[in-house]
């Protein structure tokens, strides 16, 4: 389930510099159709562990379309209002994205096996390559110098040890085996960082950080980033493993949050005309810390309005800081740090260890528990007993959730692997 996600934290650098050399726009079509070709793979896998394989290939393809996107823009807009309403557009397109993906993969998981939730990306990719050579424009940084491949290596295995470190700490507690997989991801970070100091043409060049605006916007991205997809995964897993909602109806009820990130994201570029970006920034996040204070009243029974009240607020509040962030960042260098996906994977760890633990039998539901959060969002085990056909712990993540979200009475396909 993780594959994905850890190899996208650690190519996002390798891929972000690798575009300044060969191509902008080769990049990102070269990524376009290793993604089409690996979701057709993971589509029909027929064991774990082609399924795993695919989907680390997609992590690596997945690596390419930001930094190529965000370069693109970055050269295509120079003037400091279009770009930002570039970059709006850009993160409106996620949002629409995540607003339109789990209604479709809802669609498809009621009536079609599980594979078929990764063959939606195949005809949007086939676009993206019709496409693409006719309206984008080419790219590169003629002064980009030699990959070098050791340091590639060095950001992979170092970011891959620590997320991997991370996550078994959240999920087993503290132990030698995450404790050294964290000193070994941290070593090979301190090794990669001083090489780059040495290097002529280095993979990241460590002055980028010497710029206040660039740190300070770095650093709300993470900070963003991290509530924003870490509060979203709590609400997927709260309304199927809590609520029992089937893939469809808890697609729809996600639907509100989806269109506040797209308003939000809109507003930015009007925001940033009455007031300093700094402003705009402060004021989103203060917002958005009155939506996550909604959130904490969730309970079991309290019933949809508060959540989707706070989940719609959380996302008009971090919508304008993910945008201006952005574009600040994008204005010092086009390559976002994987330091990102790192942060994420933080409290994605958080999240699926209590998620995970509240989906396991318990026995009958404490009718009194107990605790500071008894009964709210975060202590799904007492909550409620989990729904029918998920009494086995399922994720609603890659090929074990599809399976067991498949419509009721569609026997399953003889080329689904036993994920389990």
């Amino acid at each position: 389930m993780d594959i994905y996600g850890f190899i996208v934290a650690g190519s996002l650098v390798t891929m972000g510099t690798l575009g300044d050399r060969i191509g902008r726009r080769r990049l990102l079509l070269l990524g376009a159709m290793a993604f089409g070709a690996a979701s057709v793979l993971a589509a029909y896998a027929t064991s774990p562990g082609l399924l795993i394989g695919a989907r680390a290939l997609l992590g690596v393809a997945g690596a390419t379309l930001a930094p190529s996107t965000l370069s693109l823009i970055r050269n295509m807009f120079a003037d400091p209002r279009q770009r930002t309403v570039a970059i709006s557009v850009w993160v409106t397109s996620f949002s629409a994205g995540g607003a339109i993906g789990p209604l479709l993969g809802g669609v498809l998981l009621e009536w079609f096996w599980w594979g078929s939730v990764f063959l939606l990306a195949v005809p949007v990719m086939a676009l993206l390559l019709v496409l693409g050579p006719v309206l984008l424009p080419e790219y590169r940084d003629p002064n980009a110098g030699r990959l070098d491949l050791r340091s590639a290596g060095m950001s992979l295995a170092g970011v891959l040890l620590v997320i991997w470190g991370l996550k078994q700490l959240v999920q087993d507690g503290l132990g030698w085996p995450p404790a050294l997989s964290m000193v070994a991801g941290l070593a090979v970070g301190v090794v990669f960082l001083r090489r780059q100091r040495t290097l002529t043409d280095p993979l990241l060049d460590l002055r980028l950080f010497r710029s206040p605006a660039f740190s300070a916007s770095l650093a709300t991205y993470l900070l963003a980033i991290l509530v924003v997809f870490g509060a979203f995964l709590f609400i997927a897993q709260y309304l199927q493993l809590v609520l029992g909602f089937g893939p469809l109806r808890a697609g729809l009820w996600m639907l509100p949050e989806a269109v506040g990130f797209v308003v939000g994201s809109l507003a930015a570029p009007l925001l940033v005309r009455r007031a300093r970006p700094g402003l705009v920034m402060a004021g989103g996040m203060a917002l958005a810390a009155v939506g996550l204070g909604l959130l904490t009243q969730v309970e079991s029974g309290s019933g949809l309005a508060v959540l989707v009240a706070g989940s719609v607020v959380l996302s008009l509040g971090l919508a304008p800081v993910v945008t201006l962030a952005t574009d600040l960042i994008v204005q010092v260098t086009a390559t976002i740090s994987a330091t990102i996906a790192i942060g994420v994977a933080i409290l994605a760890a958080v999240v699926l260890r209590h998620v995970g633990a509240g989906a396991q039998p318990q026995g009958p539901p404490d009718p009194n528990p107990s605790g500071p959060c008894a009964g709210k969002l975060g202590v799904v085990k007492v909550s409620k007993a989990p729904p029918p056909g998920r009494e086995h712990g399922h994720d609603d993540t890659g090929a074990t959730a599809a399976a067991t979200s498949r419509r009721p009475g569609t026997p399953p396909r003889p080329s689904e692997p036993d994920a389990r």
